[in-house]
């Protein structure tokens, strides 16, 4: 009893300071509702069920089950790491909930898993958490904003990332076809799909329900606020055309970087220095127009891994990565980016290409942890757009109906009068079965 009247206190008197204005624009100045790295120092943030490193960052409510949040500070020593969670909506908005009502224990807390590198040229400090645990845990489904701050003073932002917590009550089936439309007929995927509430009365559900759906983990092109088009029975439909269409892209690009002692056939080079590793790849070439080639990889993920060590979060090193992209032109309205679930898909200068005459191609090099990784090559105006659009990778890679994704659907419910949105159904799926 007492330890709980001290939590609700403690909680109290965080509600009280943050309601005082300059300290709450402080603490969330440049606070981006996306997964998002803010310093440089912060690398390899992953954010999945533990040992489930592939999976989307999806949670049930009441079960046992956690996520793992872990990355590596290249400053290599111990920061006072803290974090919060923040419940939004289905548009990543702050919902109307306090977090007296969404979550149990602390609204805030450290960090204090951390190791130190060892046996590697570039030094970290790898830190690790698990969500949910005995000082915090969620009581609501929906979306969650996780945020993770350096100095529990300052609150300097380090990293956000998107969680997701469901309360099954509906089942769902999905299934991939071909657009209707002509022109998409060989180059996009269709995502029909159904769910039946039999076990969860919805008085209105073209009002009160409304899905989202994510190829490959990606935010930039969800199709999102997709209401039912109509209800049979106990079952809403989703079979639109056009309207839930996605472009197929093709199998992402690959290397295996598990291993800084043997090259294989997508390492040109590895040249080791006394403070760092440089790793050459072999150019790259554009896809789009080439012949479709099936192949096996990982939706544009990675995941940290190595041969030469026994433990692969502390004894992976980092190597400093060269892309090349063949080009006999340079592209002179727009920009090459590197992009991938490494970088959060985002167009961020580090990962901006430079057009290099002398070798006919566009070139970036940047450190990555060893491990097997998919990559991508992103097109993008000089002057980017204000308003978040789509990576265009359709210029680069090309598409093909053919080509391997995973799909995430994602189903939100609010009643009339609700003042959240709850996340009563998932599911994730192949579009080839």
């Amino acid at each position: 009893m007492r330890r709980g009247f001290e939590l609700q206190f403690i909680r109290l008197m965080a509600i009280l300071i943050a309601g005082f204005p300059v300290l709450a624009g402080a603490q969330d100045e440049g606070l981006r509702y996306e997964n998002y790295v803010y310093q440089p120092n912060i690398r390899s943030v992953r954010f999945h069920a533990p040992e489930l490193f592939l999976a989307q960052p999806i949670v049930e409510l009441g079960r046992a089950s956690q996520l793992v949040l872990s990355f590596d500070d290249l400053d290599a020593d111990v920061k006072d790491y803290t974090y919060s969670l923040v419940h939004c909506d289905m548009n990543w908005r702050p919902s109307d909930l306090s977090d007296m009502e969404y979550l149990e224990g602390y609204s805030e807390d450290r960090i204090n898993g951390y190791s130190f590198s060892f046996k590697t040229l570039q030094n970290f400090t790898h830190y690790k958490l698990f969500l949910p645990h005995e000082n915090m845990s969620w009581t609501k489904s929906g979306n969650y904003l996780l945020k993770v701050y350096e100095d529990e003073d300052e609150k300097k932002l380090v990293i956000t990332r998107r969680l997701m917590v469901v309360d099954p009550k509906v089942r769902m089936a999905a299934q991939v076809s071909r657009p209707a439309v002509v022109s998409k007929l060989e180059t996009h995927q269709e995502i029909d799909f159904s769910a039946d509430f039999e076990r969860f009365p919805i008085k209105s559900p073209q009002q009160e329900i409304r899905a989202v759906v994510l190829q490959n983990g990606r935010w930039d092109n969800a199709v999102v606020g997709v209401p039912p088009l109509f209800v049979r029975g106990n079952t809403m439909m989703f079979d639109y055309q056009d309207k839930v269409v996605f472009p197929a892209g093709k199998e992402f690009r690959f290397f295996d970087l598990r291993s800084m002692r043997y090259r294989n056939e997508q390492i040109v080079a590895i040249d080791q220095f006394p403070d760092r590793f440089e790793v050459t790849l072999g150019k790259d070439l554009k896809l789009s127009g080439k012949v479709y080639l099936n192949s096996r990889d990982i939706n544009g993920n990675y995941v940290i891994e190595t041969l030469d060590q026994n433990n692969p979060s502390l004894a992976s090193d980092y190597g400093q990565v060269l892309f090349s992209l063949y080009s006999p032109e340079p592209y002179y309205e727009d920009d090459v980016y590197l992009v991938g679930a490494f970088n959060d898909w985002q167009l961020m200068p580090e990962y901006k290409m430079v057009y290099n005459p002398a070798i006919n191609g566009y070139v970036v090099r940047t450190p990555l942890k060893q491990g097997y990784y998919n990559y991508a090559y992103a097109l993008a105006p000089r002057k980017l757009p204000t308003t978040p659009q789509p990576l265009n990778l359709s210029e680069i890679e090309g598409d093909w109906y053919e080509a391997e994704n995973e799909y995430t659907i994602l189903l939100y419910y609010r009643p009339f009068g609700g003042r959240y949105d709850e996340l009563v159904g998932s599911l994730t799926f192949s579009s080839v079965r």
